[in-house]
């Protein structure tokens, strides 16, 4: 019985932590795109990352 009264407050401060880290990652935007990325991921592009003029070799 004793150990309940220490697992509770913890397993209370963990789930206000998790709640707190989601309401954190709702205001900074993290799930306002959730299709960018999937989609980004899938295309091809062929661009000059960095901007010596000349673009990667695809291999």
């Amino acid at each position: 019985m004793t150990g309940l009264t220490f697992l509770i407050p913890i397993a209370l401060l963990m789930g206000g932590a998790g709640l707190l880290a989601f309401f954190w990652a709702m205001r900074s935007g993290q799930y306002e795109d959730m299709d960018g990325a999937a989609h980004r991921i899938l295309i091809d592009e062929d661009t000059d990352r960095d901007g010596d003029g000349e673009g990667e070799a695809k291999s």
